[in-house]
């Protein structure tokens, strides 16, 4: 295989300039907490069903972007889960509160108090998003209203107990050509936590007073509180609607295997595993697996889990859905087998001695004399993309320095790999990396 990377100056570089201006801002009008420490993500607390604005401010250079002047822009906010492990179950997550909050949104807009917004809308099946149209070059504040409170998404509740943080995250999209609104300009999102009304006062008068009683050599070590939230850059929030197209936790081939619960079949579990063509059971046969074991009051909840989704959650994952009793029940009876990748590749690479001393066959796989370390890289997309970002985190690079990757073939010449192509790999199937320096643009 051989990657195509940008130049070895730019490998140094973070993948875009920390200096840059960039071309939005976005300030939430809430206060920041003065109980987080230097170099710590700032923490907002919100009161539930309050307004808050959101001033959404272009700080572009005068001709910087040509092909928005005069044009609107589309932005959209979202309320979404800051812990990785409720990413993983979102859609899951958000359809038990629509369950137990029936006509309710978790987000929605305050259209009588915003000004300069415009087209409004607020996607009945996307209790968490809304989104709507504004004029970079004239004054635009939305305000916001988020209605769930961070505690109903821990785990089952005595009192006293810690909710979970979530993030407001803003994404500002450019017309294409076909005049929708999907070229991505700008992303921006904040940590917070939402109290019942006027526990957020509360929450922040008590870090408050709690500071005031440090020493001020350890008051050094926490941030100021500021009277507002900027929203820093961050990732584009992908499109998704299921779980089972969401971004799936990396494969951990040091999974721990757990006893399976007494009354439990491992070959039901092994049929949850392999029931369809691809190797994992369909959401349908998930379901007829959950109503088989008795776990028929979390079917709602699974409703769009595949075999591969259920064996992937962890014993937090499942507590946290399921709370503790059932919850180590439907971990136990799941872990009878543990969940493997859809494909498994080996990858090295070779240095310019070795690639001198061993050359590989004509069809880039290494020689089987070789002597390398190598790597195992676990698939479970089968997608080009999701093989750049494996290669990436191995070679602890940014994927945006791989701007392609091919596979040496027949009599020397380089085929770009695709989607198509990794489905037709062979299951641990051996490569040699070798790089080369992109052309300059």
């Amino acid at each position: 295989l051989f990657l195509l990377l940008s130049s070895p100056e730019e490998s140094n570089l973070p993948p875009d300039s920390e200096n840059k201006i960039l071309p939005f801002q976005y300030v939430l009008c809430a206060p920041t907490s003065p109980a987080i420490k230097l170099h710590d993500e700032t923490l907002t607390y919100l009161n539930q069903g309050q307004s808050y604005e959101i001033r959404m401010l272009d700080n572009q250079k005068i001709g910087e972007l040509p092909e928005i002047t005069g044009k609107m822009v589309k932005s959209i906010i979202r309320v979404v889960f800051h812990d990785r492990r409720l990413q993983y179950t979102e859609h899951q997550q958000l359809e038990g509160w629509r369950w137990n909050r029936p006509g309710d949104r978790i987000l929605d807009l305050d259209i009588p108090m915003s000004v300069g917004m415009i087209d409004p809308r607020a996607n009945p099946t996307q209790l968490n998003t809304v989104e709507f149209l504004w004029d970079p070059s004239k004054r635009t504040s939305v305000f916001i209203q988020v209605h769930c409170i961070s505690t109903e998404f821990t785990m089952r509740k005595h009192g006293g107990e810690k909710g979970v943080p979530f993030r407001i995250q803003i994404d500002t999209f450019k017309e294409n050509e076909n005049g929708e609104y999907t070229e991505h300009l700008h992303s921006a999102s904040c940590q917070v936590k939402v109290f019942k009304p006027k526990g957020a006062d509360r929450k922040q008068k008590t870090d408050r007073e709690k500071m005031e009683k440090r020493a001020p050599q350890e008051k050094e070590k926490y941030q100021s509180s500021y009277e507002t939230t900027i929203l820093t850059e961050c990732s584009p929030w992908p499109e998704v609607t299921y779980v089972n197209n969401s971004p799936s936790p990396g494969f951990n081939s040091s999974h721990n295997s757990f006893p399976v619960a007494e009354g439990y079949d491992c070959a039901e579990t092994r049929w949850l595993q392999h029931s369809d063509s691809h190797g994992y059971a369909t959401p349908q046969d998930a379901q007829q697996w959950l109503l088989r074991n008795r776990f028929s009051p979390f079917c709602r909840l699974f409703t769009n889990f595949s075999g591969s989704d259920l064996l992937k959650l962890t014993r937090e994952d499942v507590i946290q859905i399921c709370g503790p009793a059932d919850g180590i029940r439907l971990f136990n009876a799941l872990k009878g087998r543990v969940v493997r990748p859809r494909l498994t590749i080996y990858v090295c690479q070779e240095s310019q001695q070795a690639r001198e001393d061993h050359p590989k066959h004509e069809n880039g796989e290494a020689a089987a004399s070789t002597f390398f370390v190598y790597h195992a890289i676990y698939l479970e997309e089968l997608t080009a993309i999701e093989f750049t970002e494996k290669l990436a985190q191995l070679f602890n690079i940014s994927p945006r320095q791989i701007h392609q990757i091919f596979k040496q073939g027949p009599t020397g010449i380089h085929v770009l790999v695709s989607d198509e192509m990794i489905q037709n790999f062979q299951d641990e199937v051996c490569f040699v990396l070798d790089t080369m320096k992109g052309c300059e643009k």
